[in-house]
């Protein structure tokens, strides 16, 4: 029963536009109200009405962790008692800063901001000023936040909500927006062909997690690389969501390509409000106080998030998790590939590491277009079947389902149960 949050749902719509701080949150398409959730520990998250379940979400892919892991409220707390914010320099954030470059070597110089959004923004304010150039290229499906430049054809909750060309986005930011097909080096280079020294950058999710979770392809990554070398073009991994997610060193590490700029958030601030940009050392320069390019905030690097991310970091760092994400992570996808063939069900399964994602499509999913031809509907059903048996899965098809460290295999097992049952309660409609 979810009779609170329910109550609680109608009381935010009477001050909260929506009654939800961000639309995925909304269930509008899976159906249903939003839960209202009250407490995490480890592998699972208990709802206002008590109800308890196994967490695939993980605040959105931060709590590589699990909920309120030991090392990282003690860190917090410490912090706390210090000082929540200074709106100064802190050591912190050279330790932070000292650290990302350590693990991701693409990264010389790091500027510290307040979100993913704003960093993904800042870094493509950054490239424009460094080239001189107005245009960018992004790609169908990827979302990179909610910044004008962005909304333009994006993916996540302006994919579900089935607008996502947003009003309030002027004329001339979308005409210095190039949208390229994902996967699809060809779509790129005409692009650049059509716009000779115009584009200042190519932002692209090396593996995308806002269309699903949709790896690119080495053949495509390598080629950006190559055809912004060409074409003195600003690469930007946006690796928000797989930084420190799918490898220590990001998805960059995994491909062995290095970017001229990176975008990170969500597992640096351990679940806290965060985000960075960083990369060339030539280029992060260019911003302010250093350089001409003006990016500033407030709470850049406030010690709370830097304690909670530099906690989970030297964690990931000591500790190596990433093997054992993985052996949970195939359990789990070949649990579901099971029950999937055993019901005969056409349906694919994507996953790098601890992202992974069900499509209620056949076929490969590569791109946009293939993505989109998911069944919205039954993913729906199906979110419903499982949410019914206590696992708590994105409300979303076009979302990454997330595995942390403290997912046991007694949650795997009891999850690739409730798949098995929920498929059966709705085959009849597929």
């Amino acid at each position: 029963m979810t009779n609170r949050s329910q109550s609680l749902f109608e009381r935010a719509k009477r001050s909260i536009p929506g009654g939800v701080n961000s639309p995925v949150r909304a269930f509008r398409s899976v159906g249903g109200d939003p839960l209202f959730l009250t407490r995490g520990e480890g592998a699972h998250v208990w709802d206002v009405d008590g109800n308890m379940y196994i967490d695939y979400v993980g605040s959105w892919g931060p709590l590589i962790l699990g909920h309120s892991h030991p090392k990282v409220v003690e860190a917090i707390e410490k912090q706390a008692r210090i000082a929540t914010s200074f709106g100064a320099p802190t050591e912190l954030e050279i330790e932070m800063a000292e650290l990302v470059r350590e693990l991701m070597p693409s990264i010389e110089m790091l500027r510290l901001v307040s979100s993913g959004t704003e960093a993904t923004m800042s870094a493509v304010r950054l490239a424009r000023g460094f080239t001189g150039r107005e245009k960018i290229v992004k790609f169908e499906g990827c979302y990179h936040g909610h910044a004008d430049s962005f909304l333009i054809k994006a993916g996540s909750g302006a994919l579900t909500l089935g607008s996502p060309d947003s009003p309030g986005v002027t004329r001339g930011t979308a005409q210095d927006t190039l949208n390229g097909r994902y996967n699809d080096l060809a779509s790129v280079e005409m692009l650049v062909a059509l716009n000779p020294a115009a584009i200042a950058a190519i932002i692209v999710e090396p593996i995308a997690g806002n269309m699903g979770v949709v790896p690119a392809s080495e053949h495509f990554l390598k080629g950006l690389r190559a055809l912004c070398d060409r074409e003195n073009i600003v690469l930007i991994f946006d690796e928000v969501m797989t930084g420190f997610r799918v490898a220590l060193g990001g998805a960059q590490s995994i491909y062995g390509i290095r970017p001229d700029l990176t975008t990170l958030g969500k597992i640096i601030g351990g679940g806290l409000p965060v985000g960075a940009f960083g990369g060339r050392r030539d280029i992060m320069q260019m911003l302010s106080p250093s350089g001409p390019v003006y990016q500033a905030g407030t709470l850049s690097g406030n010690p709370l998030a830097m304690a909670a991310g530099l906690a989970t970091l030297r964690i990931l760092q000591q500790e190596n998790p990433y093997p054992e994400l993985e052996r949970k992570s195939a359990m789990l996808s070949s649990g579901f590939a099971a029950n999937l063939q055993a019901a005969g069900i056409n349906a694919t399964q994507t996953r790098v590491g601890s992202m992974s994602c069900l499509f209620f499509t056949g076929g490969p999913v590569m791109n946009f277009d293939q993505a989109f031809k998911s069944d919205t509907a039954a993913y729906g059903r199906y979110f419903r079947a499982m949410l019914g048996r206590g696992i708590y899965l994105a409300p979303s098809q076009f979302e990454a389902m997330f595995i942390s460290a403290a997912h046991s295999d007694a949650d795997l097992e009891r999850t690739i149960e409730a798949n098995r049952s929920a498929i059966a309660e709705i085959m009849d409609s597929l």
